[in-house]
């Protein structure tokens, strides 16, 4: 067979092969995503990957997964924007493009490449986990450091003589952008569709997962409930968070010595002991206190 004919082979083959995969990924039907967020950066340079895995494999992901992460996913902030089956499907595609990743780099350098492929795919599959808890955590803590300002806001609103709802309306005009403006924001728009103050309050406690929410939260639906007066529960509220964030940061402050002396033990008292101990040494040597011989003898050398 002449080089023509493999050349023509070889090309048919590889247009076939591009066809079928773009036929593939035209099969995906297109995500409505008019009142969604914009997906993460990480998640778009996978996106029609994790499209295709979803619309072929995600109906084999059991509901009580799908209910998990789908919590995880409010708890970050980013349910609008990445749903419950699109997480599962870039996990096992961060897998794939690490463990690929992974043995294209090192195949020239180390063997037992099955163990890096292996390795790498742990480590892609685990990486979307991480990321999601990183950013749980930061948002968490943010919506704590916001929390007490909003809540003077509301307390004024309130002695003035509105309402709980009209508080929350005046902290959301009166503020920039925020996590928590955003979340007060969508308890607003919760109120306004038809629910209830404490439905729309609970389902805040429950995207937040912050325990310092979920106790506001309890307070504000039981002081409903019961007609107390709003205005002294959220200051009391607000004077907690304050008291809280200074005794967490007289702790950090006090913790910080302990977690000084590891480093201390490990690499300052050896060097420090080292120098002190040459120079010692050598002045005794000067004056001759201590010979060499009977140190290179310790040591195994010869005289």
């Amino acid at each position: 067979m002449s080089a023509l004919s493999i050349s023509l082979f070889f090309g048919i083959g590889v247009t076939l092969a591009v066809w079928i995969i773009v036929e593939i990924f035209r099969s995906v039907p297109a995500e409505d995503r008019q009142y969604l967020d914009r997906p993460p950066i990480g998640f778009r340079l996978i996106w029609p990957f994790v499209q295709l895995f979803v619309f072929h494999m995600g109906r084999f992901i059991s509901e009580a997964r799908l209910q998990t992460t789908l919590l995880r996913l409010k708890n970050g902030g980013v349910e609008y924007s990445v749903s419950p089956r699109q997480f599962v499907a870039a996990k096992y595609i961060s897998a794939a493009v690490f463990s690929f990743i992974s043995v294209l780099v090192l195949s020239h350098f180390f063997d037992g490449l099955v163990w890096v492929g292996f390795l790498a795919a742990m480590g892609g599959y685990c990486y979307p986990d991480l990321w999601l808890k990183e950013l749980t955590e930061n948002r968490a803590k943010a919506i704590v450091k916001e929390l007490p300002f909003y809540l003077d806001i509301i307390t004024l609103s309130v002695e003035a003589g509105s309402n709980l709802t009209g508080g929350l309306t005046h902290a959301v005009q009166k503020t920039g952008d925020s996590e928590l403006r955003k979340e007060f924001s969508r308890v607003l728009r919760d109120i306004r569709s038809g629910k209830t103050r404490a439905e729309a309050l609970k389902d805040l406690s429950e995207r937040t997962g912050s325990p310092a929410v979920s106790s506001i939260v309890s307070s504000l639906v039981q002081a409903e409930k019961s007609g107390a007066s709003l205005a002294p529960i959220l200051r009391a509220q607000a004077q907690q968070l304050r008291s809280r964030r200074f005794q967490m940061a007289e702790k950090k402050a006090m913790e910080a010595p302990v977690k000084m002396l590891g480093p201390l033990v490990i690499f300052i008292f050896p060097t420090t002991s080292f120098v002190i101990g040459f120079i010692l040494l050598s002045k005794a040597i000067q004056e001759g206190l201590v010979t060499w011989k009977p140190l290179l003898w310790a040591y195994g050398w010869p005289a």
